[in-house]
């Protein structure tokens, strides 16, 4: 009997996405000394990636509403990174269906401190994500597809967005489980689903998982047993609604000697146990959504109100929409 889980396989790297994910909680208002103490962690810890935000459109996403990690404007990144001279790359995620102006916004790669840009669509705006693949390619840049909402999406409707990831430079294309809906034996599928479709292509598959159902360890876990090599988390596994999948398991998980644990543990303690007015994680509404696989918008709202404890009313209405 072999023993895999006590070895490693280096070629896995991964993404920290706290402050972009966790930024759908704040609408991307941290401070600098917040988001500096993630990227020193990251670099500390040995991660690969940090996702430290959004590039997305001014117009849509107004300044006077978010803060600066919604748009990741070269002139923010810089100051929180400098040169960035460590083996930490930096990404942004790029939002199709009008909410990023990329075209315009994404700078040639030897003007912005940023190394992968991540393109995120819905599976009917695959087009639009492969024109953005291709043009933030030319422009110097590493470049994902991450296919959102992957559970409610037709085999036809994924099956026909893969072929079209796999014509571009992407370096990765992302299962990202939006609505936290999906068990083990779904993510097995769709794992060797995405092999597939990019076979012969050198592109990898990758992992999104969020914890509604308190599967987004687990979840990655299965992906990773399945081959997937680019692994998302984020730190306490903050993120929109019930958070991902916590960076502080999946650096325990992974064995590699290269990932430190220890800074992660230190960062939870110096800069976590005082956020406030910040909440995620299973709570009622986040489970309730993520069973009935819904988009957590509803739950979202239901959580921000007076009667947040208040939840058979969500259970119902969750119940009058299958």
């Amino acid at each position: 009997m072999k023993a895999p889980w006590i070895t490693y396989r280096p070629e896995i790297k991964v993404l920290d996405a706290t402050i972009r994910d966790g930024g759908l909680i704040n609408n991307s208002h941290f401070d600098d000394g917040f988001v500096k103490a993630v990227y020193e962690t990251c670099v500390e810890a040995g991660i690969d990636y940090m996702e430290i935000g959004y590039k997305n459109s001014a117009d849509v996403f107004p300044k006077d509403k978010y803060g600066p990690w919604r748009h990741c404007h070269e002139e923010d990144v810089y100051r929180i990174v400098g040169d960035n001279n460590t083996p930490l790359k930096l990404a942004a995620m790029a939002d199709m269906g009008g909410k990023s102006n990329w075209a315009k916004e994404v700078l040639p790669k030897d003007q912005s401190p940023l190394d992968m840009i991540r393109v995120c669509c819905y599976a009917n705006q695959i087009s639009e994500a492969c024109e953005a693949i291709h043009h933030c390619h030319e422009m110097g840049y590493e470049t994902t597809c991450n296919i959102m909402a992957i559970s409610v999406e037709q085999d036809a409707a994924i099956d026909e967005a893969l072929d079209a990831v796999a014509k571009t430079p992407a370096a990765a294309v992302v299962i990202v489980d939006s609505f936290g809906a999906l068990y083990s034996e779904q993510i097995r599928m769709l794992c060797e689903r995405y092999a597939k479709a990019i076979e012969g292509t050198g592109m990898q598959v990758g992992i999104h998982a969020h914890n509604n159902q308190q599967l987004a360890f687990a979840n990655t876990i299965e992906a990773i047993i399945c081959g997937a090599n680019r692994i998302d988390a984020t730190m306490a596994g903050m993120g929109r609604g019930a958070g991902n999948c916590s960076m502080e398991l999946l650096l325990g998980f992974l064995r590699n000697p290269k990932y430190k644990i220890r800074p992660i543990w230190k960062l939870l303690q110096s800069h976590f146990s005082n956020l406030d007015g910040m909440e995620w994680g299973p709570l009622p509404q986040y489970i309730m959504s993520g069973q009935h696989n819904q988009h957590p918008r509803d739950a979202m709202a239901a959580r921000a109100g007076d009667t947040k404890d208040q939840f058979l009313e969500f259970f119902d209405a969750c119940m009058r929409d299958i």
